[in-house]
C-alpha cells in the first residue's frame, strides 16, 4: 500500500481521523471539490448537511475512481462547510458515517481539515471535499 496512516503518541485524540499520512509512489491524484450534484449536475439532498456530504463522498469516490483509486489511497481529506458551527458536527459526521461501509473508507479517516466558508460558488452548496491520493 502507497499510504500508511497514523496518528503518533501524544497527539490529540480521540478524534475521527488520522493526524498523520506517511505516502509512497510516484502517481499524485487530486480531486478537485465535488459538492451533492449527481451525474447531470442536480442538486441533491437540498438543506440537508448530512446527505450533502455524502452524496459528494459519492462523487470523491468515482473521481477517485477514475484514476484507478480508491479512499486507501487518499493521504488528506478537505472539506469546506458553510456557516460553520460546532452544533453542525453531529449532521457532517452523520454524512461520512452513511457512506463509509459503501464507499471503503479508512476508520478513522485519513487526515482531514474541515473549514467553515461563508458560502460556496453556488447558495444550495454546503459542503465542498477535496481529496488528495497516491498511487505507485
Amino acid at each position: 500500500m502507497a499510504v500508511q496512516l497514523l496518528t503518533p503518541e501524544g497527539m490529540f485524540t480521540p478524534v475521527p481521523y488520522h493526524h498523520v499520512s506517511i505516502s509512497t509512489g510516484t502517481r499524485h491524484v487530486h480531486v478537485a471539490g465535488q459538492i451533492a450534484r449527481d451525474a447531470e449536475g442536480n442538486p441533491v439532498a437540498t438543506g440537508d448537511l448530512a446527505g450533502q456530504v455524502a452524496q459528494a463522498m459519492r462523487n470523491t469516490a468515482r473521481g477517485l475512481a477514475g484514476a484507478g483509486a480508491t479512499f486507501a489511497d487518499v493521504v488528506r481529506l478537505r472539506f469546506f462547510v458553510t456557516n460553520w458551527t460546532p452544533d453542525k458536527y453531529p449532521d457532517f459526521v452523520a454524512g461520512i458515517d452513511r457512506v463509509t461501509e459503501e464507499l471503503g473508507i479508512p476508520q478513522p479517516l485519513p487526515p482531514l481539515s474541515a473549514i467553515g466558508v461563508d458560502y460556496l460558488f453556488e447558495p444550495d452548496v454546503l459542503v465542498e471535499v477535496e481529496a488528495y491520493a497516491i498511487l505507485d
